[in-house]
């Protein structure tokens, strides 16, 4: 933050002597200053480098429109106006709302005007500094001598080894220093939310949109924990999202409770549609609750908003139709959806309060904002007990929490509010749009085949387009329905030839996970691979440079499939796997072979079958975990599977949902979930290097996977 941009010369000697005093005057204080002469230059200057800390110009040269410009940009930034003698002063009340500054043009007149620029520039930094960030950052410059934890006294131990001195300079001495103890008064509490720690969620609440906010230091995986805790009580009914993260199966083993699942679509994409609108309602409730053994009527709800691939609800109608107390949206993967417009009404917080319930929203700070991992919120609008919420939430959360994760929480909050943020979110769209419409030009200027984008025709302008009814050519949900799931622009999901959204399997396919490795091997990573398709996340983060990068990379692979290049040279990781495997191998060889595999066992119908018909419940998750503790389980082969409790969640990566929960028994009317993870078996050993990650079981050096199941009789 040390920018200040001058508007000038002017040409004209009582104006720029002054300017130039000015300019030797600022580099004193410590300021950079750049000259500009063009009001475009300056807004193009203040839009993409946010350290420019101040404007300095000339009243009567620029208008009040000007500054409004600037204001647009960033309202707080303060604007310093030189006038003379016979300057009119016709200020409205919008520029006397603004941070604008007024100077006496005059020689000898620079070091107290930049001592003035120094304090206006010190009360700017503390105007957008959040509270806990602006005590954390005070602390750490006072230097206080501690003798409580941690044990490192802010990196003074870490200079006392050869290693710890290179521990040290690799994070920077701030980052030790700030890592502090709970002892530190003056910061408050996060477990007692008191001092800067209260002001922090109080700030937080505004921002998103929330009656109350709670900072979480573990992740969303524990943020779904306190809200299940709390919203659930042992003994109740839940219902479950299918497409939940596995932090809720987790819950459940923690706590007693029995679960209904609400099942969501899927495309043969193997992509999630989200729940359909007649999950919802009373009368699919009380079906799921009559069939299900030792069901009352739920108490709670879990719904997975956005999906992993990107589709939002239409949260308004889930909140107004389902008839239970507290609904939880588990929004890991949306932060950002309070602050651009086409996002409203998509969101757990959108909206007013309903009455009669409470709404939960938890959300990944560090996954698309600008926070540090583990750094996670919990929203909450509506009636609930504060000191019982606070009991879960304790029981979950560390008496010595990293005060730099919670501080990047807060300060990942106040970057959002205003212009600036609503600018930051507006950006990371234009990007995302910027990139599908240029892979959908090169697509039309390549001959033969290139990637394709799973989107509808004709994207244009910024908004969250429908999954409509009679739109299945592009989504591939022939029962969507209308007005319920909108995709977002920001999720990005590349297809690769080989089968069509509706299912259809093409001669000839290039299967993702070797575009994947591809691009890996180039320094470019995946967020999801899918038998054919690419999830790229166009975060705030994510610049030009990123974005050009991934388009190389996609045309470079192109090229190199099309010239029929061998493994060995495209991919040399891969083929370090095995080297004589893949020694005569060529990338379309391989290509065809997986796809062929693909082929074989007709995998649009064995991903739709899979998820369609769940396994048994024998056990809850809960009961399940207890007998597993207790050491009443063995492990078997995978496919011995049929007929046997599962003793763990099973979930493969790709797609990353769960297939199988704990205690729950894959009957020949589930068969289909069995073939599909012996599906996924069966390509790694074919193909080394491609097998596939299934959370829940292990892959033993035979190339077998074992899973652990309830012992017979038990």
């Amino acid at each position: 933050m040390n920018i200040i941009a001058i508007m000038g010369p002017h040409n004209a000697f009582y104006k720029d002597e002054p300017f130039r005093e000015l300019d030797s005057a600022l580099q004193v204080q410590g300021f950079k200053t750049v000259f500009l002469q063009d009001p475009g230059d300056l807004l193009k200057l203040i839009e993409h480098n946010p350290r420019v800390c101040g404007v300095v110009f000339d009243w009567d040269e620029f208008s009040p429109e000007f500054c409004s410009q600037i204001n647009q940009l960033n309202e707080y930034l303060p604007l310093y106006a030189f006038i003379n003698t016979q300057s009119s002063m016709d200020v409205s009340v919008n520029e006397l709302r603004m941070t604008l500054w007024f100077f006496e043009y005059a020689l000898d007149a620079a070091p107290d005007i930049a001592q003035r620029i120094r304090q206006y520039t010190n009360e700017y930094i503390d105007i957008i500094t959040p509270p806990l960030t602006r005590a954390l950052f005070n602390y750490v410059k006072e230097g206080k001598y501690t003798f409580c934890t941690p044990g490192h006294m802010g990196g003074t131990a870490f200079q006392k080894s050869p290693l710890g001195c290179l521990f040290h300079d690799f994070f920077g001495a701030n980052t030790l220093r700030a890592d502090i103890s709970i002892s530190v008064t003056e910061l408050g509490s996060l477990l007692d939310h008191t001092g800067p720690h209260l002001e922090a969620e109080e700030l937080i609440a505004r921002t998103f949109g929330a009656e109350q906010s709670y900072m979480v230091t573990n992740g969303t995986s524990t943020s779904n924990k306190i809200v299940g805790m709390y919203a659930a009580p042992a003994g109740s009914t839940m219902l479950v999202d299918r497409n939940c993260h596995k932090s809720l199966a987790q819950l459940m083993m923690m706590s007693d409770i029995v679960p209904i699942w609400l099942k969501p679509t899927r495309n043969a994409l193997g992509i999630l549609g989200g729940i359909s609108k007649s999950e919802f309602t009373r009368a699919s409730i009380e079906q799921k609750v009559a069939r299900t053994e030792g069901a009352s009527w739920p108490v709670h709800a879990v719904i997975t908003n956005s999906t992993y691939d990107g589709l939002l609800y239409n949260t308004e109608y889930i909140k107004q139709t389902l008839e239970v107390p507290s609904i939880h949206f588990d929004s890991a993967w949306v932060p950002y959806t309070n602050f651009h417009p086409i996002y409203q009404g998509l969101s757990g917080m959108s909206g007013e309060r309903i009455a009669g319930k409470v709404i939960y929203e938890t959300q990944s700070t560090h996954k698309l904002l600008a926070a540090f991992s583990q750094a996670s919120l919990i929203h909450i609008k509506g009636d609930y007990d504060e000191h019982t919420f606070n009991e879960a939430y304790m029981m979950h959360t560390t008496t010595s929490p990293n005060y730099s994760i919670v501080a990047s929480i807060e300060t990942a909050a106040a970057m959002l509010r205003g212009n600036p943020g609503k600018r930051l979110i507006n950006r990371s769209i234009e990007r995302a749009l910027n990139f599908r419409r240029e892979v959908q030009r090169l697509r039309d200027q390549y001959d033969g085949w290139f990637f394709d984008i799973w989107q509808p025709d004709g994207v244009e302008d910024a908004r969250c387009w429908p999954v409509q009814p009679g739109d299945e050519d592009w989504h591939g949900f022939p029962d969507a329905d209308a007005d319920h799931m909108y995709l977002d622009p920001i999720k990005v999901t590349i297809l690769t030839p080989g089968m069509s959204s509706a299912g259809k399997m093409e001669e000839e396919g290039i299967p993702a996970a070797l575009v994947a490795k591809f691009l890996d091997e180039r320094g470019i990573v995946v967020e999801k691979t899918g038998p054919y398709n690419l999830l790229f996340l166009f975060s705030i983060g994510i610049d030009k440079t990123r974005a050009m990068s991934l388009l190389r990379g996609l045309t470079e692979f192109k090229r190199a499939y099309d010239l029929n290049l061998r493994v060995k040279n495209v991919l040399p990781d891969l083929y370090a796997e095995d080297p004589n495997f893949y020694r005569t191998m060529r990338i379309q060889t391989l290509a065809q072979g997986i796809h062929r595999l693909f082929h074989q066992h007709n995998l649009p119908q064995l991903m739709l079958k899979a998820f369609d018909t769940l396994p048994e419940i024998r056990l809850t998750p809960y009961q399940m975990f207890q007998q597993q503790i207790k050491g009443h389980t063995e492990t078997v082969e995978i496919s011995q599977m049929v007929g046997r409790v599962s003793a763990n969640m099973i979930l493969p990566y790709p797609p990353g949902v769960p297939l199988v929960m704990p205690g729950e028994m894959i009957t020949q009317q589930s068969r289909a979930v069995l073939d599909f993870l012996l599906m996924l078996c069966t390509i790694g050993r074919h193909y080394p290097g491609f097998e596939t990650d299934i959370h829940g079981a292990t892959l033993t050096e035979a190339g077998e996977y074992r899973v652990r199941v309830l012992k017979q009789g038990e």
